[in-house]
Order: C-alpha cells, then sequence, then structure tokens
C-alpha cells in the first residue's frame, strides 16, 4: 500500500501519485528504423519543497550477449502551469521581488481549465543533447502532453515532435510516447508498465 505525500506545496497536489520511483519493461516499436525491442525503465519523481517535481528517467536494453546497453537518460521538471508573480525568483537567479506567499487548496483549483482539468508544463533534456518542453493537462491519474517546443544540437538525428501520456491504472504507471523522428510523422514509438519500486 502506497500514500500520498502530505509534505507537497498546494501546487502539486495535483501531481502528488507520480511521486517515487517507478520501475518496469516496455517494448520500443517505430516502423521500420527499429525491430520491437523491450527495454528496461526506471522513472524518479521528488520534490525539494519547490513548485515543480523533478523528473528523471533511464532506459536500457539487453544486447544479444545479454549486457545492458544504455538507450537514453532524461532530466527535467514538471509542473502546473501558472503566470509567474512578483513573489517568484526568476529568471535565472534574480531573488523574488516580492515576500513570498504561501499557495493555498483554493489557489490551485483556480487554475482547473474549462475542462476541470490542470494545465502543465514539462520541462525534458535528454543525454543526447535535445530538448523538449510538453504543454498538456492532468485530469486526475491521467496525464497527456504534447511538445510546444524540441530544440536539438546540430548533430542529432531529426527529432521534430513527441506527445506523451501517463496513466495510473491498478497501481501501475503506464506511458506511451508517440515521436515524429527521422522523417517520419508522429507515431507510436515506445511504452511501458512501470511498478512503484519498494
Amino acid at each position: 500500500m502506497w500514500d500520498l505525500p502530505t509534505d507537497l506545496p498546494a501546487d502539486l497536489v495535483p501531481l502528488s501519485w507520480l511521486v517515487g520511483v517507478w520501475e518496469g519493461t516496455g517494448v520500443i516499436d517505430y516502423g521500420e528504423h527499429a525491430e520491437s525491442v523491450e527495454f528496461t525503465h526506471r522513472v524518479s519523481f521528488s520534490h525539494d519543497g519547490g513548485d515543480h517535481l523533478n523528473y528523471s528517467a533511464t532506459a536500457w536494453y539487453q544486447d544479444a550477449e545479454g549486457a545492458g546497453r544504455p538507450l537514453v537518460s532524461e532530466m527535467g521538471y514538471w509542473r502546473l502551469s501558472r503566470a509567474a508573480s512578483a513573489s517568484d525568483a526568476g529568471p535565472g537567479l534574480l531573488p523574488p521581488a516580492a515576500p513570498a506567499q504561501t499557495r493555498t487548496a483554493d489557489d490551485v483549483e483556480s487554475l482547473r481549465n474549462a475542462a476541470g482539468a490542470f494545465d502543465i508544463e514539462a520541462a525534458l533534456v535528454h543525454s543526447d543533447g535535445i530538448s523538449e518542453l510538453y504543454l498538456g493537462q492532468i485530469a486526475g491519474p491521467r496525464i497527456d502532453i504534447a511538445t510546444d517546443a524540441v530544440v536539438r544540437p546540430a548533430g542529432a538525428k531529426p527529432y521534430a515532435a513527441a506527445t506523451r501520456m501517463y496513466g495510473l491504472v491498478d497501481g501501475h504507471l503506464l506511458w506511451a510516447w508517440d515521436v515524429a523522428a527521422l522523417g517520419h510523422e508522429l507515431a507510436s514509438h515506445a511504452s511501458a508498465r512501470l511498478a512503484r519500486a519498494e
């Protein structure tokens, strides 16, 4: 049995079911560019007291000799979408221009969109140098996000867009990732079923 964390800032309560470490396996299948390959995945969502979740993920697969081969790692931040105020720090290391204000559950409830969900942002950086800004929404135990921007180094392989879906189903974190890469339109790329690590 897992209990929701009780020490989160109000802004993180809609995302609280993600907090923890998740491990499991998935399948990669992207048209003629990849055979259907099983991979192992480890995802961590944590918080440090700020109004965001820290995110990290690593994927690897077993090669023909049975050795684990890393695929890609990601790091980033997930948060509810809201306008920055004078009491928020930034940009960069600039301190807040006004005293800190503790946000309440009512403040967070006011952020619900017309569909009753919360708009969210996820900024991710891959170990191959690609950066993504995802925008989307969280509705209970389901998250749907799509890239608003993709930035890649000059030497990176072509990668134009992506969508991701995350859901909590029977205590497992299920996710699916569609990509538009290598000159192809947006299509299914990978999916996984992860269990909470003890």
